[in-house]
């Protein structure tokens, strides 16, 4: 099956699935004319791969991942354990991301939207924190 095809199949785009090849979490064989030909197996593991980085998980933890299916001798507590860091993480980002849309919220209720100049959402980003930018920025 040639590149977009397994794109198709797999629901990446074909970017994507040469840069997997590139860093080797698939390799696919190669046609009579040197095309790229993607087997069952191959398609498969881009679908593993698509899935696992619709739930989050990085590259490495992707290829990890794929180790392990293909082990029929682990112990599932790997996955197991590899799956909880996961949530772990999420959970951080949810509290992150709740703490953000509260500051916000509070900023929003705080600026009345009308047309006079005072806005205590720009206040707060101008003196909030200190400037991040690194020296010669």
């Amino acid at each position: 099956m040639n590149i977009s095809r397994a794109a198709e199949f797999s629901g990446l785009p074909a970017k994507t699935i040469r840069y997997y090849e590139d860093i080797g979490l698939v390799r696919p064989g190669r046609a009579a004319n040197g095309y790229r030909d993607y087997s069952r197996e191959d398609l498969e593991t881009l679908h593993f791969v698509a899935r696992a980085r619709d739930l989050g998980f990085s590259i490495d933890d992707c290829r990890h991942l794929l180790s392990l299916y293909r082990d029929r001798e682990r112990a599932s507590a790997d996955v197991h354990k590899l799956a909880s860091a996961r949530i772990a993480e999420i959970e951080d980002k949810i509290a992150v991301l709740s703490s953000m849309k509260d500051t916000l919220e509070r900023l929003v209720s705080a600026c009345h939207g009308d047309a006079r100049p005072d806005c205590p959402i720009l206040e707060d980003l101008a003196g909030a924190k200190p400037c991040r930018r690194k020296e010669g920025d």
